[in-house]
């Protein structure tokens, strides 16, 4: 995978759009950012909880790695964009969207 593939799975997930924060790139709903394009060390951000956050580091430490400091504390995870397939990163987007989403968006975009 690589950036533009990233942009575009996590754009494709329902409402979602590209903003900024503090010079930097990230993808919001409603407002709220879930997921961060990769920079230029190839990894992207994605807003998980913390329990989320151990289950895929533990799984998958090659591609998740919880960001330093306060972030990483906050559910942000580093992922390897270059390493990872399509898959993996859809459903890490999916995660990380309908964990900042509002209710009724996820229940109207859940899985049947």
């Amino acid at each position: 995978m690589d950036a533009d593939a990233f942009l575009a799975l996590a754009l494709g997930l329902p409402e979602a759009s590209l903003s900024s924060h503090m010079g930097a790139a990230d993808i919001r709903v409603r407002g709220k950012i879930f997921a961060m394009p990769p920079g230029a060390r190839g990894h992207g951000l994605l807003k998980l909880t913390a329990e989320q956050q151990e289950m895929m580091c533990a799984a998958e430490p090659a591609l998740f790695v919880a960001e330093e400091g306060y972030w990483g504390r906050s559910g942000w995870t580093r992922i390897a964009v270059q390493a990872v397939d399509e898959a993996t990163l859809s459903g890490a987007l999916w995660m990380a969207w309908r964990n900042v989403a509002p209710k009724r968006l996820v229940k109207a975009h859940a899985p049947s």
